[in-house]
């Protein structure tokens, strides 16, 4: 049996995610421990947000945490490595990577953010013209829209996408809830009725989720970090899924460039968490590269 790794130690040598259970690093094997506070460095704020993120404080969205038995602290049962769900609901410990990172390595992530974005925008502009031309010919309704999701500390913000379902999609969906392919609180089908012909090309191609290049010229999101997730995802999430809202979520990510939604919920979370722990600018621009591959893959996008 091996010894346990010491997560006391704030002055260990190296450091990555202090989860319960036997997790693997995604990126790289890091091995690494430490004993990070949930609200060091000043990520977590005292103004109000659509999601709580200090699980010592009461959660905006009643989740009825405080009142349920350690086992039911979640509606999400997840899972890492062997531990029960009570231990898998205890939040991960994190005082490394993105939540550690200087002044001067946060600069550099915005920079290469707004440089490539801008060039994306440029490069790409003839495929979006395309695009949003095809969405407007064949079928009715707004070429793009605005949707609502959680961005870092909990804060709602708006997320450009490409339309790629009819005009009452959401009216529809309680229809289709038992259609439902995903783990967790995530709703997805493979073949959706409510996707246009148009939008299932779109979407094979991950063209739709193009316009978020202007939400990180805005600052709201980055090329790389967590997927944001929609306000009533959130709801179900536990101290631990929760920790994903601490930094800004990305259009890309490590799940995303790893069969994105064949992926099991438990895992993109463990994934999200890996990458914040053990983020460097080299990890940004390993997985930007990674993903042009993937997208051409197309494997999990629909």
């Amino acid at each position: 049996m091996r010894p346990e790794p010491d997560q006391t130690n704030p002055k260990s040598p190296s450091c990555r995610t202090a989860m319960n259970g036997d997790v693997s690093v995604t990126m790289r094997n890091a091995g690494r421990t430490g004993i990070p506070e949930m609200s060091a460095h000043g990520f977590i704020h005292s103004t109000p947000n659509l999601c709580s993120l200090d699980a010592h404080t009461q959660p905006i969205l009643d989740t009825h945490q405080d009142d349920a038995a350690p086992d039911q602290a979640s509606d999400i049962q997840v899972h890492s490595g062997t531990a029960p769900i009570a231990e898998a609901d205890i939040p991960p410990r994190l005082d490394c990577g993105l939540l550690a990172a200087s002044s001067r390595q946060l600069l550099g992530k915005r920079v290469l953010d707004i440089v490539l974005a801008l060039l994306a925008v440029i490069l790409l502009s003839p495929i979006l013209l395309v695009a949003a031309c095809a969405i407007k010919l064949s079928s009715a309704g707004p070429v793009s829209y605005l949707q609502d999701r959680v961005g870092r500390d909990g804060k709602p913000f708006r997320m450009f996408k490409f339309r790629s379902m009819c005009l009452d999609a959401e009216r529809q969906r309680s229809a289709y809830l038992d259609l439902n392919e995903c783990t967790g609180p995530i709703f997805k089908i493979r073949h959706d009725p409510r996707v246009t012909p148009v939008g299932r090309v779109l979407r094979r191609w991950s063209i739709d989720e193009l316009p978020q290049l202007l939400n990180v010229i805005h600052g709201e999101m980055s090329l790389v970090g967590p997927r944001p997730p929609l306000p009533e995802e959130c709801e179900h999430y536990g101290p631990r899924e929760r920790q994903r809202l601490l930094v800004k979520p990305g259009i890309t990510c490590i799940w995303q460039v790893s069969g994105r939604s064949e992926v099991e919920f438990a895992e993109q979370v463990r994934m999200d968490l890996d990458y914040i722990a053990n983020w460097d600018l080299l990890m940004d621009i390993t997985l930007l590269v990674r993903t042009v591959p993937a997208v051409l893959a197309r494997r999990g996008a629909y």
